[in-house]
């Protein structure tokens, strides 16, 4: 994904900040554990906020501990491990894949080419894990790869197809919070696309890469402009997560949702406010 489901470091107490840093390396535990040493290169913070939401959900057993590591080798670092976190480690290895091959696919990397030869043993095992979800990111991606070759400056449409891949990845059981963990996962999905192509469209439009956005007239104050959408998805976000039973970590959901997805957007526009005004709703 994009790297921007991250805390808000400064604003976490010690025992949050302990606990996120604790399911992170939970996280890459899992993630060596399931795919091999390689996929930890793969890990980021976003798939730490699906274990926290999963975990926070179903409130699976967990499993901790404190450890060196390959990426730390001299300081031991707690860890906690759950099922949520080899959920997430599952999807982390899919998206990887997917992104290296499509990589390939568009520059010819020889690199992303080897990487995700590395990884296509564990890509196969997980889409049979995992069908439902596999298809539809698969679907989603590629319907997203169309939209951007043909050039279409459709930004409802293509971010549609990332709310769509996020939609499935948060639903790791077909239960009756699956319809909400969807529209959830729809919402920010989204979020994150228009967030993406609002920070990258002034590059874009130098290196003449596909924005849908591309096309926005120069007069637009583009701050309120995509503040006003960025809210508006965010919204529908939190009105899903309203309706989840979530209690454990909480409070680290929602410096995620209200004040971590912001960073990037208020450094783009040199801005230190608070982030939304939906964040109360929470």
């Amino acid at each position: 994904m994009f790297g921007y489901l991250t805390a808000e470091l400064s604003r976490l107490t010690q025992e949050e900040l302990d606990r996120y840093k604790a399911l992170y390396c939970g996280l890459c535990r899992s993630l060596g554990e399931r795919h091999g040493q390689l996929s930890r290169l793969t890990l980021n913070y976003d798939m730490t906020f699906l274990v926290l939401l999963e975990g926070s959900l179903y409130e699976p057993e967990e499993l901790t501990g404190n450890g060196i590591c390959l990426p730390h080798p001299v300081h031991a670092r707690a860890w906690a491990r759950s099922e949520a976190s080899d959920y997430a480690a599952d999807m982390n290895l899919l998206l990887a894949y997917l992104k290296k091959r499509d990589d390939w696919d568009d520059d010819c990397d020889p690199v992303s080419k080897l990487e995700s030869d590395l990884m296509r043993r564990d890509y196969l095992r997980i889409r049979q894990l995992y069908p439902r979800q596999a298809g539809i990111i698969e679907a989603a991606l590629k319907e997203l790869a169309d939209i951007e070759k043909s050039g279409e400056l459709d930004a409802d449409r293509a971010s549609a197809s990332f709310g769509r891949l996020m939609g499935e990845i948060f639903v790791m059981r077909e239960d009756r919070w699956s319809g909400i963990l969807r529209q959830l996962g729809m919402a920010l999905g989204e979020f994150i696309y228009v967030l993406d192509a609002c920070i990258d469209l002034d590059g874009d439009i130098k290196h003449a890469r596909y924005n849908p956005f591309a096309a926005l007239p120069e007069e637009t104050d583009r701050e309120k402009y995509f503040e006003d959408i960025l809210k508006m998805l965010l919204g529908e976000a939190v009105f899903a997560l309203d309706k989840l039973p979530l209690v454990q970590d909480e409070g680290l959901i929602k410096n995620i949702l209200c004040s971590g997805l912001w960073s990037e957007f208020n450094k783009k526009f040199g801005k230190g406010k608070e982030s939304a005004d939906v964040s109360g709703s929470v």
